[in-house]
């Protein structure tokens, strides 16, 4: 569904990212790992048209999307969950839903379906529905950001750094919820993750990216069991 052919991209005159190239399938789930500052959530902002490639193109569906405006991409059925949550903290957990599907046609048949969604999904969401998004814990404002992403029916979603600040139970949670998100319409997910055991355990498949460069890349699980991987990134 995803391919991501061979960009470099600059910040003014500092080049972020090398002859960078992805690919994500239909239905997998894969996963970017890579210490702070590898470029990880340079290539999620590229992919949704926040930065511009200098060289190189991003296809979507066997179409370029490299030029793409933002907003277009988003059009296009591609979610993007980033690092730190962003929600809209003075608005109620129901309103912060409902403008997740600002961008849709929806009925109130069909806003009200999705918010159930969100709700199965997370039901701790339902029980804080009137209270206000900022005084959220940050496990839940997480949960919140997961569900407001899943209110405009992506046809692939990306999560950067999804377990960032929370206690590893709440991970656990997190991660389960993508998996459920993957399973349940087949919905192709990017994770870009510090996280690298967690990330690498449900996905198909792993690149990993340092100071801007893929350095490695394979199935998951063949990538969990390297002692490069395992010295590198998972603490053994």
């Amino acid at each position: 569904m995803l391919k991501v052919n061979g960009i470099d991209v600059f910040y003014g005159n500092v080049q972020a990212l090398f002859n960078i190239s992805i690919e994500v399938n239909n239905k997998e789930i894969v996963s970017i790992i890579g210490a702070n500052g590898a470029g990880k959530s340079t290539l999620m902002k590229t992919i949704m048209g926040i930065n511009k490639p200098a060289n190189g193109s991003i296809e979507y569906d066997e179409e370029v999307i490299s030029s793409f405006k933002t907003h277009k991409i988003v059009g296009k059925g591609i979610v993007y969950v980033p690092e730190g949550r962003e929600i809209f903290p003075q608005m109620s957990v129901l309103e912060n839903l409902e403008m997740g599907a600002f961008s849709k046609k929806y009925t109130k048949d069909d806003i009200d379906r999705h918010i159930q969604e969100a709700y199965e999904l997370f039901p701790r969401l339902k029980e804080r529905e009137k209270q206000i998004a900022g005084t959220l814990s940050g496990g839940e404002q997480q949960m919140l950001a997961i569900s407001r992403g899943m209110m405009s029916d992506p046809k692939l979603i990306m999560f950067d750094e999804p377990s960032l600040g929370l206690a590893p139970v709440i991970i656990e949670e997190m991660f389960d919820a993508i998996v459920k998100i993957n399973k349940r319409n087949d919905t192709p997910v990017v994770i870009v993750e510090q996280n690298a055991f967690m990330a690498m355990s449900i996905s198909t498949r792993t690149y990993v990216l340092e100071v801007g460069q893929i350095v490695n890349k394979g199935h998951s699980q063949e990538l969990l069991s390297s002692p490069e991987i395992k010295k590198a990134y998972l603490g053994g």
